[in-house]
Protein backbone atom coordinates (compact mmCIF):
# COMPACT_ATOMS: atom_id res chain seq x y z
CA UNK A 1 0.00 0.00 0.00
CA UNK A 2 1.42 3.65 -0.95
CA UNK A 3 2.44 5.86 1.87
CA UNK A 4 -0.84 8.22 2.17
CA UNK A 5 0.81 10.92 3.52
CA UNK A 6 4.24 13.04 3.66
CA UNK A 7 6.70 14.73 5.92
CA UNK A 8 7.48 17.89 4.95
CA UNK A 9 9.97 18.95 6.86
CA UNK A 10 11.54 19.96 10.88
CA UNK A 11 8.92 21.72 12.91
CA UNK A 12 10.39 21.41 16.08
CA UNK A 13 13.18 20.24 18.32
CA UNK A 14 12.27 20.42 22.16
CA UNK A 15 15.51 20.29 24.80
CA UNK A 16 14.85 19.93 28.53
CA UNK A 17 17.31 20.58 31.20
CA UNK A 18 16.40 21.25 35.04
CA UNK A 19 16.35 25.00 34.58
CA UNK A 20 15.55 26.79 31.34
CA UNK A 21 17.03 29.72 32.41
CA UNK A 22 20.42 28.02 31.17
CA UNK A 23 18.87 26.95 28.12
CA UNK A 24 18.14 30.51 27.09
CA UNK A 25 21.85 31.37 27.81
CA UNK A 26 22.47 29.72 24.96
CA UNK A 27 19.41 29.71 22.34
CA UNK A 28 18.13 33.21 23.46
CA UNK A 29 21.56 35.11 24.54
CA UNK A 30 23.89 33.54 22.53
CA UNK A 31 22.09 31.95 19.40
CA UNK A 32 20.05 35.12 18.87
CA UNK A 33 16.75 32.52 19.34
CA UNK A 34 13.39 34.97 19.69
CA UNK A 35 10.85 33.45 22.25
CA UNK A 36 7.13 33.66 21.08
CA UNK A 37 5.37 32.31 23.75
CA UNK A 38 5.55 29.85 26.81
CA UNK A 39 3.46 27.00 28.03
CA UNK A 40 3.17 25.37 31.06
CA UNK A 41 0.88 22.38 31.92
CA UNK A 42 1.19 20.50 35.23
CA UNK A 43 -0.44 17.10 33.63
CA UNK A 44 2.27 17.43 30.97
CA UNK A 45 5.03 18.05 33.84
CA UNK A 46 6.50 21.22 31.99
CA UNK A 47 7.05 24.37 31.87
CA UNK A 48 8.56 26.03 28.56
CA UNK A 49 9.52 28.83 26.76
CA UNK A 50 8.70 28.23 22.78
CA UNK A 51 12.09 29.91 20.72
CA UNK A 52 12.16 30.26 17.08
CA UNK A 53 14.91 29.92 14.43
CA UNK A 54 13.94 31.10 10.85
CA UNK A 55 10.40 32.74 9.23
CA UNK A 56 8.09 31.24 6.70
CA UNK A 57 8.43 27.82 5.44
CA UNK A 58 11.82 27.76 7.73
CA UNK A 59 10.62 28.67 11.28
CA UNK A 60 11.52 25.52 13.42
CA UNK A 61 10.16 26.14 17.34
CA UNK A 62 12.84 25.32 19.63
CA UNK A 63 11.30 24.43 23.00
CA UNK A 64 13.11 25.19 25.97
CA UNK A 65 11.45 22.81 29.12
CA UNK A 66 12.34 22.05 32.42
CA UNK A 67 9.69 20.06 34.61
CA UNK A 68 7.23 21.54 36.78
CA UNK A 69 8.50 18.74 39.45
CA UNK A 70 11.53 16.95 38.65
CA UNK A 71 10.50 14.36 40.87
CA UNK A 72 7.61 14.10 38.70
CA UNK A 73 7.04 12.16 35.34
CA UNK A 74 7.28 12.82 32.25
CA UNK A 75 10.48 14.14 32.94
CA UNK A 76 11.00 16.35 30.15
CA UNK A 77 14.59 16.90 30.97
CA UNK A 78 15.49 13.20 30.47
CA UNK A 79 17.06 13.01 28.07
CA UNK A 80 17.76 16.51 27.21
CA UNK A 81 16.70 15.94 23.91
CA UNK A 82 13.01 15.46 24.77
CA UNK A 83 11.77 15.27 21.43
CA UNK A 84 12.38 15.99 17.64
CA UNK A 85 8.54 17.38 15.81
CA UNK A 86 8.57 17.01 12.22
CA UNK A 87 5.40 18.35 9.94
CA UNK A 88 2.71 16.29 8.35
CA UNK A 89 0.56 17.03 5.45
CA UNK A 90 -1.96 14.33 6.80
CA UNK A 91 -1.75 13.65 10.38
CA UNK A 92 -5.29 11.29 11.05
CA UNK A 93 -3.93 9.37 7.74
CA UNK A 94 -0.15 9.56 9.01
CA UNK A 95 -1.28 7.42 12.20
CA UNK A 96 -4.02 5.12 10.51
CA UNK A 97 -1.16 4.02 8.11
CA UNK A 98 1.52 3.83 10.65
CA UNK A 99 -0.52 1.82 13.04
CA UNK A 100 -1.29 -0.67 10.26
CA UNK A 101 2.20 -0.95 10.11
CA UNK A 102 3.33 -1.72 13.52
CA UNK A 103 3.97 1.63 14.82
CA UNK A 104 3.63 1.87 18.74
CA UNK A 105 2.17 5.82 19.33
CA UNK A 106 2.46 7.28 22.85
CA UNK A 107 -1.43 7.38 25.13
CA UNK A 108 -2.70 10.55 24.43
CA UNK A 109 -3.66 10.17 20.92
CA UNK A 110 -4.23 13.15 17.99
CA UNK A 111 -4.58 16.27 20.14
CA UNK A 112 -4.10 20.19 20.47
CA UNK A 113 0.06 21.01 20.82
CA UNK A 114 1.75 24.00 22.72
CA UNK A 115 1.57 25.95 19.53
CA UNK A 116 -2.00 25.05 18.63
CA UNK A 117 -1.56 22.68 15.97
CA UNK A 118 -2.71 18.57 16.18
CA UNK A 119 -0.12 16.61 17.42
CA UNK A 120 0.91 13.19 18.30
CA UNK A 121 3.85 11.18 19.38
CA UNK A 122 5.55 8.28 18.43
CA UNK A 123 6.72 6.54 21.44
CA UNK A 124 10.26 5.90 21.83
CA UNK A 125 9.88 2.39 22.15
CA UNK A 126 8.25 -0.32 20.35
CA UNK A 127 6.18 -3.44 22.23
CA UNK A 128 5.02 -6.75 21.13
CA UNK A 129 1.72 -5.46 19.52
CA UNK A 130 3.24 -2.53 18.15
CA UNK A 131 6.90 -3.34 17.59
CA UNK A 132 7.81 0.16 15.42
CA UNK A 133 9.18 2.82 17.84
CA UNK A 134 11.76 6.03 17.75
CA UNK A 135 14.83 4.01 18.68
CA UNK A 136 14.91 5.71 22.29
CA UNK A 137 13.91 9.40 20.51
CA UNK A 138 10.19 10.54 21.28
CA UNK A 139 9.02 11.67 17.75
CA UNK A 140 6.44 14.37 18.03
CA UNK A 141 3.99 13.85 14.32
CA UNK A 142 2.47 17.84 13.67
CA UNK A 143 -0.21 18.57 11.10
CA UNK A 144 0.68 21.12 9.07
CA UNK A 145 -1.22 24.44 8.55
CA UNK A 146 -2.39 24.85 4.59
CA UNK A 147 0.37 27.89 4.03
CA UNK A 148 3.04 24.55 4.98
CA UNK A 149 1.30 22.15 2.82
CA UNK A 150 1.08 23.99 -0.10
CA UNK A 151 4.76 25.59 0.21
CA UNK A 152 5.88 22.35 0.37
CA UNK A 153 4.59 20.79 -3.11
CA UNK A 154 6.37 20.65 -6.02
Amino acid sequence: MERPFRILGLQQIAVGSTDKAALRKLWVDCLGLAVEGQYRSERENVDEDIAVAGSGLLRVEVDLMQPVDAQRKPAVHDPPLNHVGLWVDDLAAAVAWLTAKGVRFAPGGIRKGAAGHDITFIHPRGNDQFPIGGEGVLIELVQAPPEIVAGAKG
